[in-house]
This record gives structure tokens, C-alpha cells and sequence, in this order.
């Protein structure tokens, strides 16, 4: 039997391929499209580079462009009718891009292959090039990659972020000499990266997010399970979610990977786990079937989670440590190693961070929490809560979250133009608790100017409504871009409001 005639886009191979005569459109020139470009160009492709924002609002890299002719369109979504797709080898849209929209369709319909940045990242590698720790989850994939980054650090091995957090994986892939890439991955990535085989893969978690861009559940938990396929070494998934152990089980990996399964109990054999208060490793110890590696105390936790050194520390805190301790382990690091980056590990930004306490009331952001699944986390592990709450939903149902935290629950302050579907789980299973609206008073006004009024809005009755002993706790479960710049943005404004700002 011959071998398998290589399609045209499949030349992209190893950093140094003579690219020339592939003509590929990339659609959108951000921190992830602008290197894709940027390579392709250089290498000799013919490329079709587009973005719906104007020059000045770009990186000036932009420019570099130009130098290696390539077609620059700004200014304007590129649709099927400003290209001739008959004469296009492969189409690189930007990561949050719908499959739906028309060019990705038109490529579809023509045949056109489509890949992501995380596709081209790994098909440029050559067999020098670092391993990849890949991480992903509905949530805690970026606390997960910067954890297991410090783990890795603190043991000494060079360990760089990568991928949707930290560099473009093209660019740490290039520029970089690492001993070991930590990729964090989107569920919209995964969608289009083909060939990735990763050293170790987790899943974290999942819960229904983003379906309005997937389309349903499976195509989203479809997507998600794909960072299995081909792993090496490691399939670390959450013991107490099925869904990621059905994804271990049902992948397609490398012969000798092993399950890895993480949780919050003692530990079984090839586990992680937690012992009389100490993180524990049964996986990658020389005897799992007898012994223990202890990693860190619980209490270390805390201090990484940035809550009061007398607090203890939220489950998904914890598994979250245990999940980015079996990345790190799955490489190869010393189990100390865990407990020196806890030593010095900071809280990531917008995530459970107490602004100030005011009058016995502490107030809390938690921005980054953008679905439900996330929102739950925070809001169960405290008691008393005054709860910010609201935004755009990406097709979010309510009903579980709140059920589960109505008891806690003292008033809700509800933000968002996107709020109808809280409003009517906080009716249905939590009538007893007081529901404040905030409207969007000053018309005329968008992005910062807008987020502002609604944020002083939502501080002033969240401050009314709380007593001595309550969290005021912006959880929002739900994205920020109907109202706010970005999750951090909102995040910034609570925090300007609750410690007095103007």
C-alpha cells in the first residue's frame, strides 16, 4: 500500500518548512493570529491576513506584515465573497470565531481544512522541542496552569505558560527553550487542534458552558474530550465527574498511558488525594499500590487561595492544587516541589479575592467565575451572602445553582442585560430571598462608562442589603461583555466601589 499524499497544508511541519506556494487565510490578527501570520508569512506562504478592527487598534507588529507581502485586510470581517476560497490551502480563524460564521462555513462547504493556533503550534515543533502539559475544564484550567507552572519552577525544571493563558503557543514554541510547555486549552481550541499529543492531558471538570457556541452539551463535552487523544504519559481526570472519566476511558492515547484520577478523599492506588489534612500522591510513587508521597498540608491551601489564614480552604481550591501537583508529578518533579510553589503562591486575580472588610462585612470578587459551575464554587464556601450575580448567560440554565445555594443566600443583586433566566430560577427556588435589579440608568453611555453606573449601583444596595458577618460576593455566572469590557474590568470596578471609589 503507498503512502498518503500530503494535502497542501499539511507542509507545515517543524519550525523551518519552506512554506511557499501555500496560500492560507488568517482570520483575526490578537495575541493568538498575529504570530500564526506572522510565521506563515516568513515561511514563504501567501497570506491572506484579516481582523475587523482598524491598524491603530493592533499590535504594531502588525506592520511586520507588509515586509513579507502579505494581503492585509483591516478594518472589516472577512466574509466568503472577499476571497476566493478555490485558491486557499487552509483558513487559521482566531479561537473564539463560531463555526458558524459564513467563511468558516464556506471553507467547510469547499474543502478547505481549518485549523486553530494550537494546531499550528504543534505541527511547527521539531523533535527538540519542549513536551506539553495540557490542561482544560469548565473551570480552574487557569489556576490549574499557573500552579502547575510554579510547581514545576520550584522544582527546577524551566516550565513555561502557554496557550490560553500566559504566550501565544506559537510564539513559546519558537522563541522560547524550555524544558516543558503548560498549555492551557479552551473548549473553542480543542475544536480545531487535530494532531496535539500531549506528555500528560486533564480535564478538570464539566458543566454546560458555551453552548450557545458549540451548539449542545455533547458537541461541547465532545470538544473538551479531545485533549486525551494521543497523550503519552498521563490522563489525569476528576474522580467525583464522570463525564471526564468516561472521556479517559472511551480516548484513543499512546500505548502506556495510565488514569490518573484526582479528588478531594483518601486516595486509591494511581490517585490523588487527601490524607489527615496532607495532599497526597498514589500515582507516580514506586510503590502506588502500598505507599503515599505527601505534598503539602491542607492548610498551605489557604494562603494560595487568598482567603484568612483561619479559613479552610474551598474544595475547589483544593482539587485544584491536587490537579496541577499530577501535572507536574506526571512530568516528573520531586513531590516538595508542591510545597515550595504553595509557599509562595499568590491568588489569581478575580478569583474568591477579599477587597476589604467594612463594618463586619467582607467583600469578596470572584469575577473570573463566568457560568454557573464556576459561580457554585465561590458561593458555597461561605454562609451568609450577599450576591452579585448576572450578565451574559451564553444559553446558562440557573435552577441547580441556585437551588443549591438558597440557604446561603441573604439578598441577590442582579446585574446584566442577559438576567431574565436568574430572575426566574431565583423566583422559583429561592422565593424567600430579596432580589434587587439594577437598570442600566445612564442611556447613551457603552463599555467602561456603562460598567461603571451599573457597578456603583449594585455596590450601594449589596452594602444596603448586608449585615455584620455577611460576604458581599461578586459571582457573577455569567460573562461580562454585555455590560463590562472584560471579566477583570468588572472585577476592578467592584473593587473601586466597595473600598469607596467615586
Amino acid at each position: 500500500m503507498g503512502s498518503r499524499t500530503l494535502t497542501p497544508a499539511e507542509r507545515i511541519t517543524g519550525p523551518g518548512s519552506d512554506l511557499s506556494g501555500l496560500t492560507v487565510v488568517v482570520a483575526g490578527l490578537g495575541v493568538q493570529g498575529l504570530p500564526v501570520a506572522l510565521h506563515l508569512a516568513e515561511r514563504g506562504a501567501s497570506v491572506i491576513a484579516s481582523d475587523a478592527r482598524p491598524a491603530d487598534r493592533l499590535d504594531e507588529r502588525v506592520q511586520l506584515l507588509e515586509v513579507w507581502d502579505a494581503d492585509l485586510r483591516l478594518g472589516a470581517d472577512l466574509g466568503p465573497d472577499d476571497v476566493d476560497l478555490t485558491g486557499v490551502d487552509l483558513v487559521v480563524p482566531t479561537a473564539g470565531m463560531r463555526p458558524s460564521r459564513p467563511l468558516l462555513q464556506a471553507a467547510a462547504d469547499a474543502g478547505v481544512p481549518v485549523w486553530g493556533e494550537v494546531e499550528i503550534a504543534w505541527r511547527i515543533r521539531d523533535d527538540s522541542s519542549a513536551p506539553w502539559l495540557a490542561v482544560t475544564g469548565t473551570n480552574g484550567k487557569t489556576t490549574v496552569n499557573t500552579l502547575c507552572t510554579a510547581i514545576l519552577n520550584a522544582g527546577g525544571v524551566h516550565a513555561v505558560a502557554a496557550g490560553n493563558v500566559g504566550r501565544s503557543l506559537v510564539e513559546a514554541v519558537l522563541d522560547d527553550a524550555p524544558d516543558v510547555l503548560v498549555v492551557e486549552l479552551s473548549s473553542f481550541q480543542l475544536h480545531r487542534t487535530l494532531t496535539m499529543e500531549p506528555m500528560a492531558a486533564a480535564c478538570l471538570n464539566v458543566a454546560p458552558d458555551h453552548l450557545d457556541w458549540h451548539g449542545s452539551m455533547d458537541a461541547y463535552v465532545a470538544d473538551k474530550a479531545r485533549i486525551y487523544a494521543r497523550t503519552e504519559r498521563a490522563c489525569i481526570y476528576n474522580t467525583a465527574d464522570d463525564v471526564t472519566r468516561r472521556m479517559v476511558e472511551e480516548a484513543d492515547v499512546a500505548e502506556g498511558a495510565r488514569a490518573i484520577g484526582v479528588g478531594l478523599g483518601v486516595p486509591g492506588p494511581s490517585e490523588f488525594g487527601v490524607v489527615d489534612g496532607v495532599l497526597c500522591d498514589r500515582a507516580f510513587v514506586p510503590n502506588r499500590y502500598a505507599a503515599a508521597a505527601g505534598l503539602a498540608e491542607l492548610a498551605d491551601v489557604s494562603t494560595a487561595s487568598g482567603l484568612p489564614a483561619d479559613s479552610p480552604p474551598p474544595d475547589h481550591q483544593v482539587f485544584n492544587v491536587l490537579a496541577a501537583a499530577a501535572l507536574a508529578r506526571a512530568y516528573g518533579v520531586r513531590p516538595d516541589a508542591v510545597a515550595a510553589a504553595l509557599a509562595e503562591a499568590t491568588p489569581g486575580a478575580h478569583r474568591i479575592h477579599t477587597v476589604t472588610t467594612v463594618g463586619g462585612v467582607r467583600w469578596i470578587d470572584d469575577s473570573k467565575a463566568t457560568n454557573p459551575h464556576a459561580a457554585a464554587a465561590a458561593l458555597s464556601a461561605f454562609d451568609s451572602i450577599v450576591w452579585i450575580a448576572g450578565g451574559l448567560a451564553k444559553g446558562a440554565a440557573y435552577d441547580d445553582l441556585v437551588t443549591s445555594c438558597a440557604g446561603r443566600l441573604r439578598a441577590v443583586v442582579v446585574i446584566g442585560t442577559d438576567s431574565s433566566e436568574l430572575k426566574a430560577a431565583l423566583a422559583r427556588h429561592a422565593p424567600q430571598v430579596p432580589v434587587i435589579a439594577v437598570e442600566n440608568r445612564e442611556t447613551g453611555k457603552d463599555g467602561l462608562e456603562r460598567g461603571e453606573s451599573v457597578m456603583r449601583q449594585a455596590v450601594a444596595s449589596a452594602s444596603e442589603a448586608a449585615e455584620p458577618g455577611d460576604v458581599v460576593l461578586l459571582a457573577p455566572a455569567a460573562a461580562s461583555m454585555d455590560q463590562f469590557p472584560s471579566y477583570a474590568e468588572r472585577g476592578d470596578l467592584f473593587a473601586r466601589f466597595a473600598l469607596g471609589g467615586a
